[in-house]
């Protein structure tokens, strides 16, 4: 054993300690189940480092991963460590092999194979430790594999918002159909220089975006429609940035043949939460005579996390 990995060996946690992160993993893929079977192979690389929940949606054609794994700061020596990080990248390395976003398609956008990772902290964690693992696997992706990264929020030096990112990347344009995404839209050379990574994108992969943020809640409605200019109208209205519900974020999705999904990210769950949002949604579709469905979280709770993560790694 090298003193480099001793160190590590000297810092991981004790399985009652509870200073965890939870990683939120979006890869644009849900309908290969072999691509899927080798991204979760990859994932069993350190049992310490596990996948909680699963979320996929063959229209969207894209999986979420949560994974959950502790994490230890030592500010003598400057180290952060988590069996995270390790995880992470053979998940990425994983998707990368197995995936071509030039050959995929799909109702949600992205921007990348390895669309959109996101830390947050649980228990007794911080925001700041989720935020240093974030920057770690930036570079990993970043500098290891050649992919331009995109920071937001508490892993970026200005905390930029993530909306803020996706817009200059032009993440919420349909390049298909109107609807839909398809291949890689943006130019080979990046206009804006990624925050790791080089400038020049490799069409097949794509860029990815990382950040740290404190607890998002993503709750998405269905309505009964294929109007998607209506209930584009909606989620605007709904949104706090079209003047609805402050820290709510809503984009209007096809989902299926005869439904589109308003599907939202709740920023402040606790002052803002999903009973609003659906309260919203149905007295707005009423004013046009759309029947609304009853909604649903695409994840569990922080707590319900936190407790499958720890009966599933220490049997607690």
């Amino acid at each position: 054993m090298d003193s480099h990995q001793g160190k590590k060996e000297k810092m991981k946690m004790e399985p009652k300690d509870t200073k965890l992160i939870c990683v939120k993993l979006y890869i644009s893929e849900s309908r290969n189940s072999s691509a899927l079977d080798m991204i979760e192979q990859a994932s069993k690389i350190d049992p310490e480092a596990a996948i909680v929940n699963k979320f996929q949606d063959r229209n969207y054609n894209r999986v979420r991963y949560t994974l959950v794994s502790y994490v230890v700061h030592d500010a003598v020596a400057g180290i952060t460590f988590s069996p995270m990080r390790r995880t992470l990248l053979a998940m990425v390395e994983a998707a990368y092999a197995a995936i071509n976003l030039e050959m995929h398609s799909g109702a949600h956008p992205r921007l990348g194979v390895v669309d959109h990772i996101c830390f947050h902290p649980l228990a007794q964690a911080t925001l700041e430790d989720a935020a240093r693992v974030a920057k770690l696997v930036a570079s990993d992706i970043g500098i290891g594999l050649q992919v331009p990264v995109f920071l937001y929020e508490a892993a970026h030096p200005n905390g930029k918002a993530l909306d803020a990112v996706r817009r200059e990347l032009g993440y919420y344009r349909p390049n298909f159909r109107g609807n839909q995404w398809a291949g890689w839209a943006l130019p080979e050379i990046l206009p804006e220089k990624p925050d790791e990574g080089p400038v020049h994108v490799t069409r097949a992969r794509g860029i990815t975006v990382i950040g740290a943020s404190p607890w998002v809640d993503t709750y998405n409605v269905p309505v009964q429609s294929t109007d998607i200019p209506a209930i584009r109208q909606i989620a605007r209205m709904v949104s706090g940035r079209g003047g609805g519900l402050p820290t709510v974020q809503a984009l209007a999705l096809v989902h299926g043949d005869d439904r589109i999904e308003i599907a939202c990210m709740l920023l402040e769950p606790n002052q803002v939460g999903a009973d609003q949002v659906q309260s919203q949604v149905e007295q707005i579709a009423a004013q046009e005579g759309l029947e609304v469905e009853k909604g649903y979280f695409t994840d569990f709770s922080q707590d319900m996390i936190t407790e499958r993560y720890m009966k599933l790694v220490y049997g607690e």
